[in-house]
């Protein structure tokens, strides 16, 4: 019996969420009575599980001839209690296997193992800390509504527009109460809260670590946080751009790497200064980044919260604690070196952002790039860099062989692929602006 077993009888476990995350950062998975896992009993899944699309569609082209089964192996680190289910239940993240016991390539938290592999290589570990940024909303009677602030605790809904306010976090004690209690028991290192600058936006940050526990924590963090909202009649919502005359949602991921022997910081030399790995770490995400945009703004309404004058970036410019740049080196000491990516928004799959600006800043580091002068001037002064629809982020991913080869050929062919059909499902819906303005007047 595994050494599981006592962990489930301390709790009084009845049933055990066996999960992953797809490609969207949805969990998916089966339920097993817990006398299952204790066994250690092998745990098989479609590939097809891994393979669906925002609208729950799944393009055949993707899945093997014969749609084999992969095999679900668990992470018995990341067992944890789930905080809103009546009965004892816990979950358990597991990894994406071939028969062959090989990684199954399109599995996120796979891609994310893959790119850490080649850190370890090197003798580096990457450390990271996201900002998680949300909304709570009133819950909408039907999917097509428009989201509504809730009139919290009899409080105008208006009165929420108050950035850093401290007493409108007061009037959401209940969930924040919950959420709270949601990350102690997952394991979700909260560190910051803070009320942000949309109408009922807030911003909880997550403690620094290992990038693979982070995104695990990520990943289970929104989860948990729209179970939270639900229990107190609201609506938790991670799209980048949600409201239109509002700010954007975003995932900013602070990251620095630390020499695995002597866990110095390996952005510092030992006089103090940057060493030239940071240097070419930024030069990395500099020149990478534009073209791995569709892994940090996924969807249609990413490309939205792209815009300037609204604290989110417009291009790659990097300066020192300048939050108009894509890419903001904090002050800090020597061994907290580290510079923030702000590109990421919070709709984008925490393995794969996470894989990805680790990407971009270990081929900077490879291929020695030099950045930019910092910019100690506003970088919506400089000329967009972005692609500016999800279609034209498609065709930047899909032609740069440097990242497919670093993330995996099959997974970013596939990925390109599967968004590409997302755009053309979008492109068939006729929208509320184009019936009020065209229907009757051209």
């Amino acid at each position: 019996m595994h050494t599981s077993a006592e962990w489930l009888h301390q709790y009084g476990i009845r049933q055990v969420e066996c999960l992953f995350s797809d490609i969207t950062g949805t969990a998916r998975g089966k339920i097993l009575p817990s006398s299952s896992v204790a066994s250690g009993s092998e745990l098989r899944f479609s590939q097809v599980g891994l393979m669906q699309s925002i609208t729950g569609d799944c393009l055949q082209e993707l899945v093997p001839e014969l749609d084999p089964d992969m095999v679900l192996s668990p992470d018995y680190s990341t067992l944890r209690r789930l905080p809103w289910c009546r009965e004892p239940t816990a979950m358990l993240i597991h990894d994406c296997h071939h028969e062959d016991g090989s990684l199954v390539e399109f599995a996120p938290r796979n891609v994310l193992r893959r790119v850490l592999a080649r850190y370890q290589q090197l003798g580096l570990q990457p450390v990271v800390a996201p900002e998680m940024e949300f909304y709570l909303f009133a819950q909408r009677q039907g999917l097509d509504d428009a989201p509504q602030a809730p009139a919290c605790y009899g409080k105008a809904a208006d009165s929420l527009r108050q950035p850093y306010a401290l007493d409108r976090l007061h009037d959401l004690e209940a969930v924040l109460e919950d959420i709270h209690h949601g990350c102690e028991l997952l394991g979700i290192g909260a560190d910051t809260l803070l009320q942000e600058v949309g109408c009922g936006q807030l911003e909880i940050n997550l403690q620094h670590g290992d990038a693979l526990a982070l995104a695990d924590q990520a990943f289970l963090f929104k989860r948990m946080v729209r179970q939270a909202a639900a229990r107190h009649g609201l609506e938790a919502c991670f799209m980048a751009k949600p409201l239109a005359h509002d700010a954007g949602s975003a995932m900013h991921i602070h990251q620095s790497l630390i020499h695995t022997d002597s866990q110095r910081n390996a952005f510092s030399l030992d006089n103090g200064q940057p060493s030239p790995r940071f240097a070419h770490y930024i030069g990395g995400l500099q020149r990478y980044l534009p073209d791995a945009l569709l892994l940090l703004a996924p969807y249609v309404n990413s490309y939205r919260r792209l815009a300037p004058f609204t604290a989110a970036p417009i291009n790659v410019e990097w300066g020192h604690d300048n939050r108009t740049c894509g890419l903001r080196v904090p002050h800090s000491g020597p061994q907290a070196r580290r510079v923030e990516n702000r590109l990421p928004g919070v709709d984008a799959n925490p393995y794969l952002a996470l894989a990805t600006t680790l990407a971009c800043g270990l081929l900077g580091m490879q291929q020695e790039q030099e950045p930019s002068a910092p910019l100690d001037c506003s970088a919506y002064g400089r000329p967009y860099a972005f692609a500016r629809t999800q279609l034209e982020a498609i065709e930047g991913l899909a032609g740069n062989q440097a990242l497919a080869e670093l993330l995996g050929p099959h997974f970013v062919a596939s990925y390109c692929q599967l968004k590409l059909s997302e755009w053309q499902a979008f492109n068939q819906t006729v929208t509320a602006w184009e019936y009020r303005h065209l229907l009757a007047q051209v």
